[in-house]
C-alpha cells in the first residue's frame, strides 16, 4: 500500500476555516458489468485528524477497508450512501444514474452541507444536458446548485472523499457477495461484478441476469433465464 499524502485535510481545512459544512463524495461500481453503483457522502464540520490508514480504497485490502468502517463512522460528523440498480443504470444511462445515486446519498444526511468535495473532474450532482430517459423519470436532482470543488484523484488527496469511497466500497462489496449466493456461477463474491475473464466467460456461457447492466454491449452476450 502506498503512503497517503502527508496532509489529507488540505482541502477541508480551507473550507472549514471559512465556516463551511463540508461533504466529501465519491462513487464505486461505475465500471462494473453487474450490480449497483454506490455513492458515499461524508460530512465534516470541524477539523479532526482522519483515522490511521485511511487511503484510496483501491489501494487498501478488503480487510483494511472493513477495519476502517467503525473508525470512520466515529470520525465523520455523519455519512450516508446512495445507490442505483443495474436496471436504473440501463433506464437512465450511466451519467444521469450517477447523479441520482449522489442525490440519494445527500438525501440521507440530516445536515445540509454548504460545499461538496467531489472525486474526479466533473460535478456528479448535476444532470448532463439533453439527457434522455425511458418510461421512469428520475427523481429531482436537488443539489445541482451546491458549491462544488472537483479534485482529480481526490480519493488519494482528500480525507472526506477517501472516507466516502471506503464506506461505499465496503457496502457495495457486501451486496455483491450476497448476490453471489444466488448466482455463484458469475463469481461475484470474487470479482464484485467487474469484467474479469471468469465473469466474461460466465456471461458467454450462461447469459446475463437482471443484476447485469443489459444496455452495455458485450459481444455474444445473451439474457439468462
Amino acid at each position: 500500500m502506498k503512503a497517503p499524502p502527508h496532509d489529507l485535510l488540505e482541502f477541508e481545512r480551507v473550507l472549514l476555516d471559512r465556516g463551511e459544512v463540508v461533504v466529501g463524495i465519491d462513487e464505486v461500481g461505475r465500471g462494473a458489468l453487474a450490480g449497483p453503483m454506490t455513492v458515499g457522502a461524508v460530512v465534516m464540520r470541524e477539523e479532526l485528524a482522519p483515522p490511521r490508514g485511511l487511503n484510496d480504497s483501491k489501494l487498501l485490502s478488503p480487510a483494511q477497508r472493513t477495519s476502517l468502517v467503525d473508525p470512520l463512522s466515529r470520525w465523520a460528523a455523519e455519512w450516508s450512501l446512495g445507490s442505483v440498480s443495474a436496471r436504473e443504470i440501463d433506464e437512465w444511462g450511466l451519467r444521469l444514474a450517477l447523479a441520482v445515486a449522489a442525490t440519494r446519498a445527500l438525501n440521507g444526511l440530516t445536515s445540509s452541507p454548504t460545499h461538496a468535495l467531489i472525486d474526479g473532474s466533473f460535478n456528479l450532482l448535476r444532470s448532463p444536458l439533453n439527457v434522455r430517459f425511458g418510461a421512469s423519470a428520475p427523481p429531482p436532482l436537488r443539489y445541482g446548485s451546491l458549491p462544488v470543488t472537483t479534485i482529480v484523484k481526490g480519493d488519494q488527496r482528500c480525507a472526506t472523499i477517501a472516507a466516502a469511497a471506503v464506506l461505499a466500497k465496503v457496502d457495495r462489496d457486501a451486496h455483491m457477495v450476497a448476490l453471489d449466493e444466488e448466482r455463484d456461477e458469475y463469481e461475484w463474491a470474487k470479482n464484485k461484478g467487474y469484467g474479469t475473464p471468469a465473469h466474461l466467460e460466465a456471461i458467454r456461457r450462461f447469459g446475463r441476469t437482471s443484476s447485469h447492466r443489459l444496455t452495455w454491449h458485450l459481444p455474444g452476450a445473451k439474457l439468462s433465464s
